[in-house]
């Protein structure tokens, strides 16, 4: 066994669990039991979500006064709960009601509740809070999926991320622990070429075997290497994992090309969890012991396999701070055939993007934002764009010029965008120094502020 070999499994097997145990985090037994669990039937795995279901809804029943409320208002029994279908009596749980009821969903065994906020990229910030429960199962699903590519803890890793919890989290005793994981942090919020140019230099001293991290950052700094001439597909990267936005499918091939590895999609949220993972087979399996995951239309009706509408999450590890039918915003689809990986954990067929990620054109009809996205990508010079749709007659178009730029462009992406969105809605195309992320450090092609509820959905993206 080679020496990075050996500090690596000290790392995973001691120097972490350690650290877990120091936390009052079950994190390395969930992880092991996950490693069996994910080996069982659909059947074995239903009856396990089931049982803790019950669990978690009579606890909060009792201990949560939202839902001891809430519970007793609808003459709902949670003791009664025999199938998943049964947590459809219990209304949806959106933003503006934890918002409204923040204490009240607080458990009142709830001890050393950490708060957090999402970043507000969909316009509703959000703060909640999370117990050790729910930490050391998110942990242990993240871990799993990682040892699925034969990656572990204390693998050397590169992580590109803008969340102020982590950035704000450099100090003394964070860049120690760091070191001793191997784990380095470039920061999403600053893509200029010399910054890049530094992330490019760092990758290579680093020689990760895994890099983790949003799809649009580690893709450009792919791309500003293959610019740049410079290879990365020498350094022995097993996996990039990536999470956090829609992962299109030039991103995925051009990290591929450029780092030599393959590409783990990763789907989930500081509100909802980690919730799936792709797996080498392509699979992308829903932590099903951790979470129960439904797909309703605007109206809330539950869809089938195969049907796209939001994901509503319900985490069964939240019981200092439940989220119970917690709509998302986000788009998907469940797939309907097992993984020939032959684990059992149930499929998240394809993730859309949020509801914001589509548009909606003069006639009502709602798209995906490739529909625009395809228009600009591929012209001459553009090097990078936004679309914002700010109402159903207006659409902005934020363009940074490189070179090759043909002032032409504007024309098409006008005409593009009007065929798609209507020929009587005004395209305004404002060339740009720089698009500057969001507040977490994501970058997003197309935000959209009209609303799809009740729209006429239309499945094409590409029209």
């Amino acid at each position: 066994m080679s020496a990075l070999a050996l500090r690596t499994r000290l790392v995973s097997g001691l120097v972490f669990p350690v650290q877990e145990r120091v936390k009052g985090h079950s994190t390395v037994a969930i992880r092991r039991e996950m490693e069996r669990t994910q080996w069982w039937s659909t059947d074995r795995l239903e009856a396990l979500r089931i049982e803790r279901l019950r669990a978690l809804l009579v606890d909060i029943g009792i201990h949560v006064p939202y839902y001891r409320d809430l519970f007793a208002r609808i003459g709902f029994d949670p003791a009664a709960i025999r199938a998943i279908t049964d947590l459809h009596a219990l209304p949806l749980l959106d933003k503006a009601t934890i918002r409204a009821h923040t204490d009240a969903l607080k458990s009142d065994r709830g001890a050393k509740l950490a708060r957090f906020n999402t970043g507000g990229s969909s316009g509703e910030p959000l703060v909640f809070f999370i117990g050790n429960e729910r930490v050391s199962h998110d942990v242990a699903a993240k871990w799993r999926a990682t040892r699925w590519w034969d990656v572990d803890i204390g693998d050397p890793e590169i992580v590109v991320w803008g969340s102020p919890i982590e950035l704000n989290a450099q100090d003394r005793v964070r860049a120690m622990r760091d070191a001793v994981f191997r784990t380095e942090l470039l920061p999403a919020f600053e893509m200029s070429a010399a910054k890049l140019d530094d992330f490019v230099a760092r990758i290579r001293a680093r020689r990760p075997r895994m890099l983790f991290g949003y799809p649009s950052s580690i893709s450009m700094i792919a791309r500003h290497a293959v610019d740049r001439g410079i290879r990365l597909d020498d350094l022995g990267i097993r996996v990039a994992f990536v999470t956090a936005e829609r992962l299109y499918d030039e991103q995925r091939a051009l990290i591929a090309s450029t780092f030599g590895c393959r590409v783990a999609n990763g789907y989930g949220g500081r509100d909802a969890g980690f919730l799936a993972h792709e797996c080498p087979d392509g699979g992308m399996h829903i932590t099903a012991e951790d979470v129960i995951l439904e797909i309703v239309d605007p109206e809330g009706r539950i869809q089938p396999p195969g049907v796209s509408g939001e994901i509503v999450v319900t985490h069964l590890a939240t019981r200092d701070f439940p989220f119970v039918r917690y709509r998302t915003g986000d788009v998907g689809v469940l797939g309907a055939e097992p993984c020939i990986c032959g684990r059992g954990l149930p499929l998240l067929d394809r993730v859309e993007g949020r509801t914001t990620d589509f548009v909606v054109a003069q006639d009502g009809t709602v798209m995906h934002g490739l529909a625009l996205i395809y228009v600009i990508r591929d012209l001459p010079g553009i090097a990078a764009f936004k679309v914002v749709q700010e109402s159903l007659t207006l659409t902005r178009v934020l363009l940074v010029q490189g070179p090759g730029f043909d002032p032409a462009s504007r024309v098409v992406i006008r005409d593009g965008l009007r065929a798609r969105l209507g020929e009587g809605v005004e395209i305004e195309v404002r060339m740009v120094d720089s698009i500057a992320p969001e507040k977490s450090g994501k970058h997003r092609y197309i935000v959209s502020h009209v609303g799809v509820a009740g729209s006429r959905t239309e499945a094409r993206t590409d029209a």
